[in-house]
């Protein structure tokens, strides 16, 4: 209360004050739905229109009045809650007779009940924005500790290179920023007010535009109203599921990396037990299950399924239909932030066993182009000879059962002198030292030994858990700005309508 009290930006008395929290429906149990926001836009039609004259002082009084009793008995259990303009206006009637309907001059269905469905959004897309900024702090936080964990990677399903895991992670964290991005992008769309834009072309009642955005919490008006109750709400959805796809296909993926572990007899990254985070096979005792997984993938197939409905409902019709406006949003963005949430409590349930990831990268051979590279950038042996060099020792290891570890320096050698026999423009001996040698079958020195920017090495990985942190703070600050923004304007709205009444 004093928080919202300060954010008024001036002091109410007690009793008005608490009127203000009254009208608002600032609690727990606030239903901010259709219902609430036909109730705001009729309080801010009131207050504006006495304003500028377009009501008597005794009509935005009376109006005030009636409004008040509206929304009273839809807040009781057994109340009526319309949510269409047409089942809302006659209990204003009802409440304070036909003349209340001075306040539908200049108004219709059309732009009333997109700027609800946009300040429906509006408010769905800072709930997303705020899990997805807790979901991307669990990630970062997870970087953070996995800094010196060494793992495989793989291109094409095949075990590829080492990698350090934070370095993987944080390659998610950018990804999630730039849907994050989207969101932002997006929200500055949808946070314009189409009130005023009547059906389509305006309106001979000059409704004050720029104040119905303020006290609605616009950031500004959709300028063209043919754009604003036609085009636009059309488009929406559209931009809505670019966004839930590519959110659901990053969490997707990654959940995938994580349910190949569960195909290993010894996984080095899977979920704790307990806590529902996985569960008992009925049949098999050996089993646990990745529960929490198999429902955040199934989410994310649902998702994408969800965010193509748009486009097809838009398809092939033209501006001003019904099948496409804002259709479809409400769910969408709601099983979105279900997904995210889902995602963050993955996160958090993952155990990591950095040993044996390092050990399966000893059994296999994805260090191999590291001696490709060293003998090109210390000794000029053109990169594809030394490519095929280090081919021939992996054929010639998986043939033989011979791991990095089991494999001598000197049949590395005699390889070597095999290809050199041919080539005469090659040195006649492997120009590598054996400790040399070592050093590029070792996945952490590899990792460590990286010198490009936005590598795995410790200083670049450091700089980027610091860009990652200072990014995260700038996306909480403009969900926390943005919100501010509407729970400010929404306070002042109630401010002046409980100065009507």
């Amino acid at each position: 209360m004093r928080k919202l009290a300060f954010s008024l930006g001036k002091t109410l008395s007690v009793a008005a004050f608490a009127a203000v929290i009254a009208l608002t429906g600032i609690t727990e149990a606030a239903k901010r739905d259709n219902f609430f926001w036909l109730g705001q836009i009729n309080k801010a039609t009131a207050v504006i229109n006495t304003e500028e004259k377009l009501l008597t002082t005794d009509q935005g009084h009376r109006f005030a009045h009636g409004i008040k009793a509206v929304l009273e008995q839809g807040d009781r259990s057994d109340g009526a809650r319309p949510t269409l303009v047409i089942t809302f206006e006659p209990l204003l009637i009802q409440a304070a007779g036909p003349e209340i309907t001075k306040l539908h001059a200049g108004r219709s269905s059309q732009d009333m009940l997109t700027t609800v469905s946009l300040a429906m959004q509006r408010e769905q897309l800072l709930d997303l924005a705020q899990e997805l900024n807790i979901m991307q702090r669990s990630l970062v936080a997870l970087a953070q500790k996995n800094q010196d964990t060494v793992l495989p990677n793989y291109t094409n399903g095949v075990a590829a290179q080492p990698n350090s895991l934070a370095h993987y992670l944080l390659a998610y964290n950018d990804a999630f920023s730039r849907d994050m991005d989207r969101l932002q992008a997006y929200y500055a769309r949808v946070n314009r007010s189409p009130m005023g834009a009547c059906v389509l072309n305006g309106t001979g009642w000059p409704l004050n535009r720029d104040k119905m955005a303020h006290f609605l919490g616009f950031d500004g008006i959709a300028y063209n109203t043919y754009d604003a109750g036609q085009v636009f709400p059309q488009e929406a959805p559209l931009e809505m599921g670019g966004i839930s796809s590519s959110i659901a296909i990053h969490i997707g993926g990654f959940i995938e990396e994580i349910m190949q572990q569960y195909a290993q007899p010894r996984p080095w990254i899977l979920l704790k037990e307990g806590n529902g985070n996985t569960y008992v096979s009925s049949a098999m005792p050996q089993k646990r299950n990745p529960g929490i997984l198999n429902r955040a993938r199934t989410d994310c197939s649902t998702l994408l399924g969800m965010a193509v409905e748009g486009s097809f409902r838009a398809h092939n019709i033209p501006a001003g239909m019904a099948d496409g406006r804002l259709r479809g949003t409400d769910k969408l963005t709601k099983q979105t932030i279900s997904v995210v949430k889902q995602f963050n409590r993955i996160l958090n349930a993952l155990e990591v066993k950095p040993e044996r990831a390092l050990e399966e990268l000893n059994l296999d051979w994805t260090c191999s182009q590291e001696i490709a590279d060293v003998l090109m950038r210390k000794y000029e042996v053109p990169f594809r000879t030394g490519h095929h060099f280090a081919s021939e020792i992996v054929t010639y290891a998986r043939q033989n059962n011979v791991t990095p570890a089991t494999f001598t320096y000197a049949e590395a050698c005699r390889i070597y002198a095999q290809l050199a026999a041919e080539d005469s423009s090659l040195p006649q001996r492997l120009p590598l030292k054996e400790s040399e040698f070592r050093s590029c079958l070792d996945p952490v020195a590899i990792v460590h030994n990286r010198a490009v920017k936005g590598g795995p090495q410790p200083e670049e990985l450091q700089l980027m858990l610091r860009e990652a942190d200072k990014h995260l703070t700038k996306q909480e600050e403009w969900q926390a700005k943005a919100k501010s923004k509407v729970d400010k304007a929404e306070a002042e709205l109630n401010q002046r309508f409980q100065e009507l009444l």
